[in-house]
């Protein structure tokens, strides 16, 4: 299993959020790897097997998603891993005008 995961949930919808670009960054912007939720809006292997601790990113094409006329064109979650070899799950529950994030498991 990929060291980062996602899945994003369209909660106005009430379904996955299918088709949605996610880019993995070191938190400098260094690209690391980059996917697309897939029908169950998930995104299963993003980045390498070990990982340095520090600040990373996760960068939502969430315009594309929403539309010419969203709100939040991009999404950008930063979070911190202190140990690089084990799994970080990030979900997101986006809607038109707002978005939550959690640690997931």
């Amino acid at each position: 299993m990929s060291l980062v995961t996602t899945h994003v949930l369209d909660t106005a919808a009430g379904k996955p959020a299918a088709g949605i670009a996610v880019r993995f960054e070191r938190g400098d912007g260094t690209p690391l790897a980059e996917g697309v939720t897939d029908e169950d809006g998930r995104v299963r292997d993003l980045g390498p097997d070990t990982l340095e601790p520090g600040v990373y990113r996760l960068v939502f094409d969430t315009g594309a998603y929403l539309g010419p006329e969203a709100f939040f064109p991009d999404v950008t979650i930063a979070f911190r891993i202190t140990d690089g070899t084990s799994h970080h799950h990030v979900p997101v529950l986006l809607s038109p005008f707002a978005y939550s994030t959690y640690r997931g498991s």
